[in-house]
């Protein structure tokens, strides 16, 4: 049985609509990911929850747009975050800095896939 959470992403990604999720975002330094491709600190990519990888199984290689507060930028689907809450994402450094200062390590965000 679909929780609520499930049925929704489902039917909007069926019908185009967008969900934005939130949760927290930390760093991590990239290397070979969990998509199949190696990336290093300076690439703008991002790990996601395993539950959206249930939610969404071919999220490798899309583009997600991640805000905070009146900043936002863009990342790369490249791997999975094990330790990932759903919603909570985890970025390249240069990624996290384009958001918050990297001594700040973890913050709440929005986030969602790029149209």
């Amino acid at each position: 049985m679909l929780s609520l959470t499930q049925f929704v992403v489902a039917l909007s990604c069926t019908l185009g609509y967008a969900v934005a999720f939130s949760g927290d975002i930390t760093y991590y330094t990239p290397g070979l990911g969990s998509c199949g491709e190696t990336n290093s600190e300076s690439d703008k990519v991002v790990a996601l929850s395993p539950a959206q990888f249930a939610l969404d199984p071919k999220a490798c290689g899309k583009t997600i747009q991640i805000s905070m507060d009146n900043k936002t930028t863009t990342a790369k689907v490249v791997d999975k975050c094990p330790s990932c809450a759903s919603g909570s994402i985890d970025v390249s450094p240069t990624v996290f800095q384009d958001i918050a200062p990297l001594t700040v390590g973890r913050t709440k965000i929005e986030w969602d896939y790029a149209s």
